[in-house]
């Protein structure tokens, strides 16, 4: 896969190019924002709203790392490896997203949407990964 098939437009230049990046972006914004909805004894950190806050921001967060150390020796493992908890980190997040649904704080519709959102981002990881094998 060529540089220019991981970006929604043109080559890339940064993890902010990855058109997989930009949709996680995209969805941990979604997110946070639904989070602000919860109820107060789900916002701390360790509560369920921050726990799913941290693992959707956990996505952006590791393909970054991951691009930025694709130019050490061993970049190919590297970039996988960090591409592979991005994918756990994807999971971690509907894990988060289903206790919320089960628990009343999202609806069937936002649970539906953002968990097929989370599928396909990790879909789009693994491909991601494989090609740089």
């Amino acid at each position: 896969m060529s540089e220019k098939q991981k970006s929604n437009s043109g080559p890339v230049r940064g993890f902010e190019d990855l058109a997989v990046f930009q949709r996680a972006y995209r969805a941990s914004l979604e997110i946070d924002r639904l989070c602000r909805g919860f109820p107060r004894n789900e916002q701390p950190a360790g509560g369920l709203a921050g726990q799913a806050r941290r693992s959707s921001r956990s996505v952006c967060a590791n393909i970054a790392e991951g691009f930025g150390r694709k130019s050490a020796s061993d970049k190919k493992r590297q970039f996988s490896q960090f591409l592979s908890i991005a994918i756990g980190s994807a999971d971690e997040t509907r894990v988060w997203l289903r206790y919320a649904k089960d628990l009343g704080h999202l609806d069937d519709e936002s649970w539906n949407r953002l968990s097929g959102e989370y599928r396909e981002i990790a879909r789009m990881l693994g491909a991601l990964a494989k090609s740089w094998r």
